[in-house]
């Protein structure tokens, strides 16, 4: 038995404002829309992971979600344009990553990361 992919399910009373953070800004596309529950992914084949974990490193609180991108300097100012508020960095971390905390639309802290 293999388990071949794992959703991060996120609440929301109206999956439309998912569209400028997710699709947007992150630059996922839009899979499936039907109307009570939109997917965003993205075309790069993933590998299946969970964390667990105590703390969000550097003493942060530990995110909903985490977001590796290829340019975190793009994403950040997509961010800071759309008046999204940045709650932690950006910083460069001692195990290797360059990464910043923000919330989505649904209050979800998300860890937006790019490894150096």
């Amino acid at each position: 038995m293999k388990v071949m992919r794992i959703v991060s399910n996120v609440a929301a009373v109206n999956t439309d404002e998912a569209k400028v953070f997710y699709e947007s800004i992150l630059g996922l596309s839009l899979i499936m829309d039907h109307g009570w529950i939109k997917t965003y992914s993205s075309d790069i084949e993933m590998t299946v992971q969970i964390s667990v974990a105590s703390e969000g490193g550097s003493g942060t609180a530990v995110p909903d979600l985490s977001i590796e991108v290829d340019d975190l300097d793009t994403v950040l100012d997509r961010m800071v344009a759309e008046n999204i508020n940045i709650e932690y960095g950006p910083v460069s971390e001692p195990w290797g990553v360059r990464r910043f905390f923000v919330r989505d639309p649904f209050g979800k802290l998300v860890n937006v990361l790019m490894h150096e």
